[in-house]
């Protein structure tokens, strides 16, 4: 059982930067992905950033050189650091974790960009 705890949403204006953390209740060492997915209101959630295990890194085509997905294994937390923020970037950020064929979510923290 993996538990996830999101901290740093807020409202940011056009330009700006932020960057979520994903506080997980156990070791993230040995999970087989972990990232970060978002859904804006009347969307479907979508894949924003993942780290899979002997894959690498994979980002959304849209956030791609403004956002950078990165792990402590040692705090067992994954961030998200999100800059030149758009207001289309507004959504819910959701923390995921895949560990033995289980998927784990996050509550969700809400990130607003705008002026």
């Amino acid at each position: 059982q993996v538990q996830l705890v999101e901290f740093g949403g807020g409202l940011v204006q056009p330009g700006g930067s932020l960057r979520l953390s994903c506080a997980a209740s156990g070791s993230i060492l040995s999970v087989n992905s972990m990232g970060w997915y978002r859904q804006a209101p009347g969307k479907e959630r979508e894949l924003v950033a993942i780290i899979s295990s002997g894959v690498g890194t994979n980002y959304a085509h849209s956030v791609k050189g403004r956002f950078t997905i990165s792990s402590d294994n040692a705090k067992n937390t994954l961030y998200l650091q999100m800059n030149s923020l758009k207001p289309e970037d507004t959504a819910v950020y959701y923390c995921y974790v895949g560990y033995r064929g289980n998927a784990y979510w996050g509550q969700g923290t809400q990130v607003t960009v705008s002026s």
